[in-house]
């Protein structure tokens, strides 16, 4: 498979897991499907990716230029990806399990996936002040905080 089928390949798994949380949040299979198989099989994607390319590349993670550097790999750029489509979902499902034990209208924890499916941290601040403002707080949640 050329690294485009496998670009497509993720943003489509990646998918089917948002679109499960958002049509399915009390669903426990939906939920283990979309946050647990679903970032594993990306994981594991990434994992295969980075191994592939990133013997021989230039490049690193100490300074803003040599993590430029290392993304003009292709190879290398397709499995950041990956990797970013791995811990979204994995926050999003995160963010779904945690709504639903605190009684947190699903009106209000959609646009927090959204935000969360498109600009990852943001839409996990997103989720924290939905959170604050309307959910109960379920016994031993307190603790967690």
């Amino acid at each position: 498979m050329t690294m485009e089928g496998v670009f497509s390949a993720c943003n489509m798994l990646a998918l089917v897991g948002w679109l499960l949380l958002l049509a399915l949040p009390r669903n426990q299979r939906a939920l283990r499907i979309a946050g647990t198989v679903i970032p594993l099989l990306l994981a594991e994607v990434y994992f295969v990716v980075f191994v592939l390319n990133v013997r021989g590349s230039s490049g690193g993670f100490s300074s803003l230029a040599g993590v430029a550097q290392l993304f003009a790999n292709h190879g290398l750029l397709l499995a950041g990806w990956v990797h970013y489509l791995a811990f979204d979902l994995f926050i999003g499902a995160w963010e779904t399990r945690d709504a639903m034990a605190r009684g947190v209208p699903r009106l209000f924890l959609a646009p927090c996936l959204f935000m969360t499916f498109m600009l990852g941290p943001i839409g996990l601040i997103c989720y924290y002040i939905v959170r604050a403002r309307g959910g109960k707080d379920p016994v031993g949640a307190a603790s967690e905080s």
